[in-house]
């Protein structure tokens, strides 16, 4: 009986992130496509659903100028969201946009360093390299300090990395 209700349990999620994912699927096509606009409109209710697959893609979309407005600030907003949730991909976006002070008033390379660094926790290789070009432009300090807000985030965000 144990087994079974297990069983039961794993089909209903299946069934709730199905839509989701058809969605996401959908919108990479569209996209593939060149059919930005539509691509949006079908990543939308999966974003604010709180995807962060389709969050990151939105941002994506924004930082590109694919079928939106160019729009740096509205793309670090976007790559924020799905940061939070763990997505390597948006993490490492986001710390090229700290790096580079793209979408904000200036560069800050504690926070991009941070991201760098959790993007690295979640798999992204690129994240590694990214680590590894920006460190000779720090201080030990704020090197310090970036690994300080790496250690915050980790246990809550990669529990079990």
């Amino acid at each position: 009986m144990k087994q079974t209700s297990h069983w039961v349990i794993l089909a209903a999620i299946f069934a709730l992130a199905t839509p989701a994912f058809a969605e996401i699927e959908e919108a990479r096509d569209l996209m593939e496509a060149g059919r930005f606009e539509e691509a949006r409109e079908a990543l939308l209710p999966a974003a604010r659903s709180g995807n962060a697959d389709a969050e990151e893609l939105i941002g994506v979309m924004y930082a590109m100028g694919l079928g939106v407005e160019r729009d740096l600030e509205r793309a670090f907003e976007w790559y924020l969201r799905s940061s939070m949730k763990g997505h390597p991909g948006a993490q490492s976006g986001l710390g090229w946009y700290y790096e580079l002070g793209m979408g904000i008033p200036e560069p800050d390379l504690v926070r991009a360093y941070l991201w760098y660094g959790l993007s690295s926790i979640g798999g992204d290789p690129d994240a590694v390299d990214s680590l590894n070009e920006l460190a000779p432009r720090m201080t030990a300090e704020e090197i310090a300090r970036a690994q300080a807000l790496i250690d915050d985030y980790k246990p809550w965000m990669y529990p079990f990395r």
